[in-house]
């Protein structure tokens, strides 16, 4: 039965991939033009193609509701780098079988890739019944029995509970709501099922992107994505990949059981190379597509290069980022096998919190304070600017708070003064400001860090790694080596020169290949060379946040102070500090104002954002606080500055000022 190939397209399930259709009534253009904007435009009558993808080629978006002040936007195209971050909104469309569940959803192995359903009634099972309402995830599917199953699970009291259901299964199954916050090149990917929309709602946007917006100005509403897809195909007698769009006046019939597909070029992805198994390697392959952009010697991987692909494996990296305080930063994977020389750089540390967590057993953590800090209790040390420390251990302590007693979360320390050593003890929610003081002069290997030291850690390249031809961490005045990735590798080399090997990522390599012949493993020991890549941010931001998926979360640091305990103890210190004020107010608000500038001058961007407010309440500051000893009517006339991200503190004569995020 013929069908046009939109029809096709709609009906088309993706797990029945490739299919081999023919085509029944064929489109022609005059004169010789066969390809048209990357796309397929002349399919001849009787021609046969063998389909091995559908693929989302742009998104079109449509802006949900009226921006007051606006016209109403058309729909327009979202280019697939756009910088924003989008919040799903559940689809309240039910799905009425596994089957078009699976049909129409991506399901993978990772966690973006298990789709949550709950179904409108009771399920019932032989040991298990899963309730109304209730979350279920769908993990994967797999032919158990002969028959076609999904795998599932529900979460009740912390525990998971597994079971299957068939394709078959009937009922009203609808999407959870989603909490998480995604890319549109992860929505692209993985969560825009087919044949429907998916309603976003847009929850932030990089201001790094040198495109305009498309959206209008303080948008963060909800908007329609709306797909557009392009087949992807196999003809005979071409290595290329063809692109067609479903759009496309034809009609077709899927011949897939009485043809032999084994008639088209066998072309692989480098995700069908991954799913290989080990005893397949050592394969020959022509490279049919080429990645963009690989730092790869003498176009190892252009298209028609004969490559043997040794195997495949697992490899570790470390994911360093560039230490600069302004946008955009330089990022790299860093293979353990670079034999360059680090030498350590001063870590900054923003809290107490983080001196506990960046100390050491095998050498005292020695830093330099860069902000002042005058305690809430008087058991606990102030803080000068330039006052160094040996940080030792966390312990708590008790203070007399209003006069009842009270257990806070320090950290032992020892202030180092000119001939001598003084206990310290630093609340742990402590909100200043520390720089570590570097005493190692030795050079280490990368394989002596990892083992050594707690990363994150800060380092430079003090002896570029001769081995390869351009070093491009050499240039990088500094280094912050954040954690390690394990990633999925090919190893790769020209058949020409089969012992000279390369390791090359899978995940971040755009490829195709068509397997030419099997290969003997190889005896003789082979040259294993490999890269420094530097990844986008895009990519940079993806392993941060699924590596720290598998990893437990850090403990939640310890509380500030409220605020209502700050101004108690605020105006306490006034009421007895009140007969030291200077007797002109007017000159000494002039010396404050000044002092208060010159801490405004080294704010990071954040801080910029608010500059305004803080200068337009610093006058009412000093006035009010030297005309009203009450505190509380300070801090309750300034709301602007409850949102500053950077604190600024004043100790003059016995006046203090604390203005900082609560």
């Amino acid at each position: 039965m013929a069908l046009s190939l939109e029809e096709f397209v709609n009906s088309l399930d993706l797990r029945t991939l490739p299919r081999v259709l023919e085509i029944q009534s064929g489109i022609y253009f005059e004169g010789s033009i066969y390809e048209m904007f990357g796309n397929e435009c002349c399919l001849s009558t009787g021609e046969v193609i063998k389909i091995i993808g559908l693929k989302i080629k742009k998104i079109i978006a449509e802006i949900c509701e009226h921006t007051e002040g606006h016209q109403s936007l058309q729909p327009f195209e979202l280019p697939m780098n756009f910088p924003g971050l989008f919040k799903i909104v559940a689809d309240k469309t039910p799905y009425l079988t596994m089957e078009e569940i699976t049909r129409t959803n991506h399901i993978g192995p990772s966690r973006i890739g298990h789709p949550h359903f709950y179904h409108q009634k009771d399920i019932k099972l032989e040991n298990l019944i899963i309730k109304q309402g209730e979350k279920i995830v769908l993990n994967s599917v797999e032919e158990i029995n002969g028959e076609m199953m999904v795998n599932c699970g529900v979460i009740r009291n912390h525990q998971n509970h597994s079971f299957t259901l068939p394709l078959s299964q009937e009922g009203e199954f609808y999407e959870c709501e989603d909490e998480h916050i995604y890319t549109l090149k992860e929505i692209v990917e993985w969560k825009i099922p087919k044949n429907r929309t998916r309603t976003v709602k847009l929850s932030d946007f990089s201001n790094k992107w040198n495109s305009t917006n498309p959206f209008p100005k303080g948008f963060y509403g909800s908007l329609i994505l709306k797909p557009v897809y392009e087949i992807q195909g196999v003809m005979k007698f071409r290595k290329d990949i063809v692109r067609i769009l479903p759009s496309l006046d034809v009609e077709v019939k899927d011949i897939t059981d009485c043809y032999d597909a084994n008639w088209f070029l066998q072309l692989l992805s480098a995700e069908d190379l991954l799913e290989m198994t080990s005893d397949e390697f050592p394969v020959v392959a022509e490279v049919i597509e080429g990645p963009q952009g690989m730092q790869l010697p003498k176009s190892l991987l252009q298209p028609g290069k004969t490559i043997v692909i040794h195997k495949k494996y697992q490899a570790l990296r470390l994911l360093a980022s560039e230490i600069r305080s302004n946008f955009p930063k330089r990022h790299f994977l860093i293979p353990t096998s670079y034999k360059g020389k680090f030498k350590r750089r001063p870590r900054d540390f923003p809290t107490a919190y983080d001196l506990d967590i960046a100390k050491s057993e095998k050498e005292p953590l020695h830093v330099v304070a860069t902000k002042a800090f005058h305690p809430p209790h008087e058991e606990l040390s102030s803080v000068s600017v330039g006052d160094q420390f040996l940080v030792h251990h966390s312990q708590t302590t008790e203070v007399l708070c209003e006069g009842k007693k009270k257990v806070v979360n320090v950290l032992a320390c020892e202030k180092i003064l000119k001939k001598s050593y003084e206990p310290a003890l630093l609340p742990l929610y402590m909100e200043g400001g520390f720089v570590e003081v570097i005493h190692d002069k030795k050079q280490y290997q990368i394989s002596e860090l990892c083992t050594q030291f707690h990363l994150p850690f800060n380092v430079k390249v003090s002896v570029r790694d001769l081995s390869i031809e351009e070093d491009i961490l050499a240039a990088i005045p500094g280094l912050c080596l954040e954690e390690d990735i394990t990633d999925s590798y090919l190893l790769v080399s020209d058949f020409a020169n089969p012992r000279e090997c390369w390791e090359i990522p899978i995940s971040r390599l755009n490829m195709t290949v068509q397997l030419v012949s099997n290969m003997n493993r190889a005896t003789e020991s082979l040259l294993v060379r490999t890269l420094i890549e530097e990844i986008t941010e895009e990519q940079y931001y993806m392993m941060r946040r699924y590596e720290s998926s598998f990893l437990h979360p850090p403990p939640r640091p310890p509380k500030r102070p409220s605020v209502e305990e700050t101004k108690s103890r605020l105006q306490t210190q006034v009421e007895h500090r009140t007969a030291d004020l200077p007797k002109s107010p007017k000159s000494h608000h002039v010396d404050l104002a000044k002092k208060l500038h010159l801490n405004q001058a080294s704010l990071d961007a954040k801080a910029v954002g608010c500059q305004n407010n803080v200068e337009q309440e610093r006058s009412k500051i000093g006035a009010t606080a030297i005309g009203d000893t009450n505190v509380t009517k300070v801090l309750e006339s300034v709301p602007q500055l409850n949102w500053c991200s950077t604190a600024y503190t004043h100790n003059h004569g016995s006046l203090l000022f604390t203005v900082s995020q609560y």
